[in-house]
C-alpha cells in the first residue's frame, strides 16, 4: 500500500472542495493548517496550500520544496515565504488574487491571521472552514482503505493487551506496552485534533475509579492522567482485580484514523457494571442501524439517549453525573474530532454516503469507574453504517 496520496485523489479533494466553495460563494481558499493541508497536497512541508474556484492546487513551500515535490503529487509545488510572495508565485502560473478569500478562521491563530490581512491588501476573508470540514468528512474509497489498516492496527493492540493486563500493573506500564505494539504494527504515533487545547497521544487506559474522574474537556471519560498538567489519561494508579478497565484508542496509518474503545477486567465484573455494558452494546447496535444516509446528524443522538434512558442511565450515560458530554457520536479521519457529529444540535445537516463515525456509549458510575464500548463506522449508500473497527463487541475477562 502506498504511502504517498496519488495525484487522481488530490483532484477529486480539490472538486470536492470546489463544490462546497461553489456553495458558498468563495472565490478562492487559503489553507495553512497541517490537517487540511496533508488533504490538499499529500504533504505537510511549512507552507501554504492556495485553490482557486477555477485552475490548479498551488502548494506553497517556505522550507523544503524539493521534500514537498517528493511528496506531493500535485503539478505546482513553488517557493513562498509569506503574504508578499503570493500574488507573484500564482501570478507565474496564470491565477490572481481575487477580493474575497477564505481561511480557516476556526483554528489559524489571530496572530497568523493578522500577518495574511495585512499582507492582502484590500482583500476580504471569510471563514472557509465550514467548507473544508464537510468537503474533508466524505471518504473516498482510497482513505477508507487507510482507515481499514488503521482498525486491523487496534485490533492487535486490543489483542495484545488481553495477554499483558495484570494486577498491580500501574495504567502507564499497561499504556506502555500498548503503544510499543502500536509502533510495531504501523501506528504513525501522531493523532490530530482540531479543537482548540485538545490534545492526545496514545489515547486513554483508566482503571476503576480512574474512569470515573471528571473530563477536563467535553468528553465522556477523563481520567486521572499523570498530573495536573495533563489531567487525563493513563496515570500511576495500580490496576485492581474486579474492576473495569477502558482501552480508548486512536490508531492511525497514513494520516488516517480510527477511534475504538473496549472494556476489559481482570476477573468478573460487578454485576452492574456488566450489565450497564450489555446496554451500551445494544445502543451501539442500535446507533449502526440508526446511521444512514439522508438522516440527520442529531436523529442517532437523540434515539441512543432515549435508548439509554430506557435502560436506567438517562443520569450517567455520555458522563460524569452532572457533567455529560454532548454528543454520542464523532466524525474521523485525519482529525480525531471531524464532522460528522452526531448531537443535539445538527438538525438540520443529514449524514452523506462516505461519512466515517467514531460512535462510543459509555456509562459512568462514581466510585467505581466506567463501562463502555467504542466503533468506527461507514455510512453507505444504503441501509445501516458499516462497522470498519474489529474486535468482538464485548467485555474482555482476562
Amino acid at each position: 500500500m502506498s504511502r504517498l496520496v496519488p495525484a487522481e485523489e488530490l483532484d477529486r479533494r480539490a472538486r470536492a472542495l470546489r463544490a462546497r466553495m461553489a456553495a458558498d460563494g468563495l472565490p478562492a481558499i487559503l489553507v495553512l493548517q497541517a490537517a487540511d493541508l496533508f488533504w490538499l497536497t499529500g504533504s505537510v512541508q511549512q507552507g501554504l496550500a492556495w485553490i482557486p474556484a477555477e485552475g490548479p492546487v498551488v502548494y506553497g513551500v517556505r522550507r523544503d520544496p524539493g521534500r514537498a515535490r517528493a511528496e506531493s503529487a500535485l503539478a505546482h509545488v513553488v517557493p513562498i515565504s509569506g503574504p508578499r510572495d503570493l500574488a507573484s508565485a500564482i501570478g507565474a502560473i496564470g491565477l490572481a488574487v481575487p477580493d474575497r478569500v477564505g481561511m480557516e478562521l476556526d483554528v489559524v491563530p489571530v496572530a497568523l491571521y493578522e500577518r495574511w490581512r495585512k499582507g492582502l491588501v484590500g482583500v476580504a476573508i471569510a471563514d472557509a472552514s465550514m467548507a473544508i470540514r464537510l468537503a474533508r468528512a466524505v471518504k473516498s474509497p482510497w482513505e477508507i482503505e487507510r482507515m481499514r489498516a488503521a482498525a486491523v492496527v487496534a485490533d492487535g493492540v486490543v489483542r495484545l493487551a488481553s495477554e499483558v493486563l495484570r494486577e498491580g500493573l500501574t495504567e502507564h506500564e499497561f499504556a506502555a506496552e500498548l503503544d510499543r505494539e502500536a509502533l510495531r504494527l504501523g501506528h504513525q504515533g501522531i493523532v490530530r485534533m482540531r479543537g482548540f487545547n485538545s490534545e492526545i497521544h496514545f489515547g486513554q487506559v483508566l482503571s476503576g475509579p480512574s474512569g470515573a474522574e471528571p473530563p477536563p474537556g467535553d468528553t465522556p471519560l477523563g481520567g486521572e492522567g499523570p498530573n495536573p498538567a495533563v489531567g487525563k489519561g493513563a496515570g500511576p494508579r495500580r490496576i485492581g482485580r474486579g474492576e473495569p478497565v477502558i482501552l480508548d484508542i486512536a490508531m492511525a496509518v497514513d494520516g488516517y484514523i480510527v477511534d475504538q474503545t473496549r472494556t476489559l477486567s481482570l476477573g468478573t465484573l460487578p454485576a452492574p457494571l456488566a450489565a450497564a455494558h450489555a446496554d451500551m452494546v445494544a445502543v451501539i447496535a442500535h446507533a449502526q442501524d440508526a446511521m444512514r444516509a439522508g438522516v440527520p446528524w442529531s436523529q442517532p443522538y437523540e434515539s441512543c439517549c432515549a435508548l439509554a434512558a430506557s435502560l436506567g442511565h438517562a443520569d450517567r450515560f455520555m458522563g460524569v453525573p452532572g457533567a455529560l458530554a454532548p454528543f454520542v457520536g464523532h466524525g474521523v479521519g485525519t482529525e480525531l474530532d471531524e464532522l460528522p457529529v452526531l448531537a443535539r444540535a445538527f438538525k438540520d445537516r443529514v449524514l452523506e454516503p462516505g461519512m466515517t463515525l467514531a460512535v462510543e456509549p459509555k456509562v459512568v458510575f462514581p466510585g467505581l469507574g466506567a463501562v463502555g464500548i467504542e466503533d468506527t463506522f461507514l455510512v453507505l449508500p444504503d441501509g445501516p453504517a458499516e462497522r470498519l473497527t474489529l474486535p468482538a463487541q464485548q467485555a474482555f475477562e482476562v
